[in-house]
């Protein structure tokens, strides 16, 4: 396991989740709908390749200050340019928002995949019944301080 999410592993699994909903709607449907999910898939691997780009400029500190928010408009504006031509073109609207949403269990899986080990606990909890128990304050997450049992009268 990795510790972090790599492009080209998201963009993998991207490839596989988008040519397996390609191939479903082709047998299932029409031609038409699995164009539709193959083009979808298409326009949201290139928007996911910028935001990618974009991502890295604005947390990483990788690219210019005052473009970034002019690419991210960009993108955007590109986007929906180019879902309404395909709109126009005749493609169907559901594979188009089918191959735009492949990339959600593409990322799920690859954030699974790049997931922390699970370590066990160092130490078990104390039986129920254990007095311990009675110094510990849920409230706070910490064992109660002295003053806290009296009155503060």
């Amino acid at each position: 396991m990795s510790e972090a999410i790599q492009q080209r592993d998201l963009l993998g699994w991207n490839l596989a989740f988008s040519a397996g909903a390609c191939a479903a709607s082709l047998a299932l449907l029409s031609p038409r709908f699995a164009g539709s999910v193959a083009l979808g898939a298409a326009l949201e691997t290139v928007n996911l390749r910028a935001l990618w780009a974009f991502s890295e400029q604005v947390l990483l500190g990788r690219g210019g200050g005052g473009t970034t928010l002019v690419s991210f408009t960009l993108r955007f504006g590109i986007l929906g340019a180019a879902l309404w031509l395909a709109l126009a073109a005749g493609a169907h609207p559901i594979g188009l928002l089918v191959g735009l949403s492949s990339i959600v269990p593409a990322v799920i899986f690859a954030a699974w995949r790049a997931r922390p080990p699970v370590v066990a606990p160092a130490l078990s909890p104390p039986p129920p019944d254990d007095a311990s128990w009675d110094a510990w304050n849920p409230w706070l997450a910490r064992e109660r301080d002295p003053s806290d049992d009296g009155d503060a009268a």
